[in-house]
């Protein structure tokens, strides 16, 4: 059951090593958190304000479960990686109930 989602906008990539090297801790960390990958990469679509730019969507089991992977030592040492490489929007919503 997803009871979260945690949903990262790039709006401009500076750096595509740090974001790499983000990737290389990021993703660990999330998984490991108990995230589970359902969209990643560039949109096919905008519309309004949107950009194409790289979207990430990740499930979790609850908002707790989403903030304290955010906010544990794994996933912090992977923004310690990213620093500045990157210009983006991270926001964590409750999902609804079907």
């Amino acid at each position: 059951m997803v009871g979260a989602y945690w949903i990262s906008v790039y709006r401009e990539i500076r750096d595509q090593a740090k974001l790499d090297a983000y990737v290389e801790l990021a993703v660990p960390a999330i998984e490991a958190g108990g995230g589970r990958f359902v969209a990643r990469g560039k949109a096919v679509a905008a519309y309004e304000s949107g950009m194409t730019e790289r979207t990430t969507l990740i499930a979790f089991d609850s908002v707790e479960q989403a903030v304290a992977t955010h906010d544990g030592p794994a996933y912090q040492e992977a923004l310690r990686a990213l620093g500045d490489g990157v210009d983006r929007d991270i926001r964590i919503v409750e999902a609804q109930g079907g």
